[in-house]
């Protein structure tokens, strides 16, 4: 862990309003955080996959993006957001956002979830999807497409290092594909280029790849031009069927969890920014109107 992220972490435990919030152990809907719009994508399959749980998603749309942010930054924003998100009632939070789970869930596992409330769980979409992918590959060789931040984080080839030490990874960031998105740009033909050069990188720097990571939540949004810029037979692999089918699995395997989500089939939305903004773009990864509230945090 680097030393930055231990100084926050040290005083962040001392001082944080959870360690002192006599938090209750009553059931409470399953938390769902990105710090933007990407991990709707996630809570969508995540509600497909099980409908019957309540869900609260906190956007913290306000301080993104977290890509190009520090270790020191994500870890405190995110540290806040769950923080906010336990006080809501979650006992259970997803950080559906791949640059929280790269610089700051094993952090938040390891060194402040046993002194803030040990029986409260933070899960992260890296580890689920490395796992999967790495009994896709056949050649041994995949590619990672993500922001800046997860690419400079490593996460991605470290996590595929501990299940197959003979896989390479070979990642590509993809700077401008957020913003694409984010601006409802992403089907037009001005992002075509920016799709065929990252593609292109990332294809010359391994020939040899056959499984493409899409290591953003955003990303699932460019699915269809990332394949037709693809040689055919590559697989390109999004993360939300694989976070949902891995959360499903974790909740059978740990009753203890299950059983303090509640389930009423609802969903709330918030956001630490303007709720008519966050309402307007939302729809461009979700098929229905919503309704945000907004949220305070740190």
């Amino acid at each position: 862990m680097p030393e930055q992220i231990q100084n926050i972490q040290s005083e962040n435990t001392v001082n944080s309003p959870l360690r002192a919030s006599g938090l209750s152990a009553a059931p409470g809907p399953i938390g769902i955080f990105d710090s933007g719009y990407g991990g709707l994508t996630i809570l969508e399959k995540i509600r497909t996959e099980l409908p019957a749980y309540d869900y609260i998603y906190l956007g913290d749309n306000a301080r993104t993006p977290y890509g190009t942010r520090s270790f020191d930054v994500v870890y405190k924003y995110t540290l806040e957001c769950v923080t906010r998100m336990f006080e809501m009632g979650c006992q259970l939070v997803v950080l559906a956002c791949n640059t929280a789970s790269a610089k700051a869930l094993r952090t938040i596992q390891q060194h402040d979830l046993p002194v803030l409330d040990p029986h409260r769980r933070v899960l992260g979409v890296i580890r689920p999807t490395v796992e999967a992918v790495g009994t896709m590959t056949l050649t041994n060789h995949i590619g990672l497409l993500a922001t800046t931040g997860t690419v400079q984080s490593d996460s991605y080839p470290l996590e595929i290092q501990k299940i197959n030490n003979d896989i390479i990874v070979t990642s590509e960031a993809c700077p401008m594909w957020v913003p694409l998105i984010e601006n409802n740009e992403h089907l037009s033909t001005g992002a075509d280029y920016f799709v065929w050069k990252n593609v292109k990188n990332l294809m010359d720097a391994d020939p040899m790849i056959d499984t493409i990571m899409l290591g953003c939540t955003h990303y699932p949004l460019l699915e269809d031009k990332i394949k037709s810029y693809l040689p055919e037979g590559i697989r390109v692999v999004s993360q939300g069927d694989i976070v949902a089918k891995s959360l499903a699995d974790y909740l059978v395997r740990h009753p203890e969890m299950e059983t303090l989500c509640t389930k009423n089939a609802s969903c709330k939305y918030f956001t630490t920014e303007s709720v008519e903004k966050f309402s307007s773009s939302a729809s461009i990864f979700l098929n229905e109107e919503i309704r945000a509230e907004h949220i305070a945090v740190g």
